[in-house]
């Protein structure tokens, strides 16, 4: 397969989540990165093309003329991956969607659920692919687990529980010099929600992926523990699923001795699965009355989405940076067949890639915790939103 052209906007020196996207980019030598706004300040962007070895013609400090340009030029890049901070991800997306280019965006969607309905409206009218980056999707054993879930292994669904605690903002790390917590706090750059946006997203996308149900109502208190920061940094909610499911989710950065602690249980009248992103490649099955199985990537695991997932034999361990190349992969077989000529919703039948549905339900959890935490817990409706 030809390698598809991909710009980056954001993601420049000293950035964290730009150099995953692009490792992740390169795994399966899909991609080549020929573009990219890496930061809005001209000396920094010419300064981070430069490192990466982007041609200075190329190497843009204003997204909306590297739209406009990569649109017009023959050469011009295939996709572009949108890695900055949360603010900026509605007006890249709708620059690059609008000249024609397909989008692969990290999450959130954006940082308002007003942004996330409109983007949605001209992501569909453009009729180019739009990939929101929920990486743990990706992974070999969630794919299992919702397989398995699929074919009735746990039986009837009756409760999820979801957790994502990390340590990392314990202390007021915002007023060091660690950036990543900078604009993570700050309501103009990262939205009205910051544990909640940032991690419960995740843990949230993950429950409703595995298990293949949808929220209908949420009761959550958010928790602000360390003086003087402006966004939430603990969330605890109950949820309430399709079909009385029952549901609870705890997303913390002020958990000490956690490190990135994704975690999820799902049980049904049958059984239950038990999954850990720091240990990825081991998936937990309990059948009901019997011993409980351990199922391993690349070993006793019956993977049929696709041999792109595992890369490496059993035992050889793959996780986060491989699971954001399972999307981009997934993504480049997509544009290739576009390329080719195929339409998009044929391209699109049976995909497993979050897509803007998926980002605008995101942002849709995130109205629906807000509200129900500023009434005190009050149960609130997602579809309110």
């Amino acid at each position: 397969m030809t390698m598809l052209k991909l710009g980056m906007v954001g993601g420049g020196e000293g950035a964290f989540i730009g150099a995953v996207h692009r490792i992740a980019s390169r795994i399966d030598g899909k991609y080549e990165l020929v573009a990219g706004a890496l930061s809005s300040t001209t000396e920094k962007a010419m300064r981070s093309g430069k490192a990466l070895g982007i041609d200075p013609e190329r190497t843009y400090s204003d997204f909306k003329q590297m739209a406009t340009q990569e649109a017009q030029r023959e050469d011009g890049i295939d996709a572009v991956a949108i890695v900055t901070p949360n603010h900026m991800h509605f007006p890249v997306a709708k620059a690059f969607l609008e000249a024609g280019i397909h989008v692969i965006c990290d999450k959130p969607m954006t940082s308002s659920l007003e942004d996330a309905k409109q983007l949605k409206d001209i992501a569909t009218k453009s009729g180019v692919l739009f990939v929101l980056t929920h990486n743990y999707t990706a992974y070999p054993m969630v794919r299992q687990a919702r397989q398995m879930i699929h074919q009735g292994d746990l039986g009837e669904l009756r409760l999820i529980q979801v957790e994502y605690p990390q340590d990392w903002m314990t202390t007021d790390t915002e007023h060091t010099d660690n950036k990543q917590a900078q604009w993570r706090t700050d309501p103009s750059r990262s939205g009205p929600a910051g544990c909640l946006g940032d991690i419960g997203t995740h843990a949230y996308n993950l429950a409703c992926f595995m298990s293949q149900l949808s929220l209908q109502q949420v009761s959550a208190e958010l928790t602000t523990f360390v003086e003087g920061r402006r966004l939430d940094d603990n969330v605890q909610a109950m949820l309430r699923f399709d079909n009385n499911v029952k549901g609870m989710l705890w997303s913390s950065q002020v958990a000490p001795g956690n490190e990135n602690g994704l975690r999820i249980r799902i049980y049904g009248d049958k059984g239950g699965l038990e999954w850990a992103q720091e240990n990825p490649n081991q998936l937990f099955f309990s059948p009901l009355g019997q011993a409980t199985q351990l199922l391993t990537r690349g070993g006793n695991a019956y993977i049929d989405t696709g041999s792109h997932l595992v890369r490496t034999p059993g035992g050889h361990p793959e996780g986060y940076l491989e699971g954001f190349a399972n999307l981009y992969t997934e993504a480049a077989d997509c544009i290739s067949r576009i390329k080719q000529g195929d339409r998009l919703e044929d391209v699109l039948e049976g995909s497993l890639m979050p897509d803007v549905n998926t980002g605008l339900d995101g942002l849709r959890f995130i109205s629906a915790v807000i509200a129900s935490s500023e009434q005190n817990g009050h149960w609130v409706s997602i579809k309110e939103f």
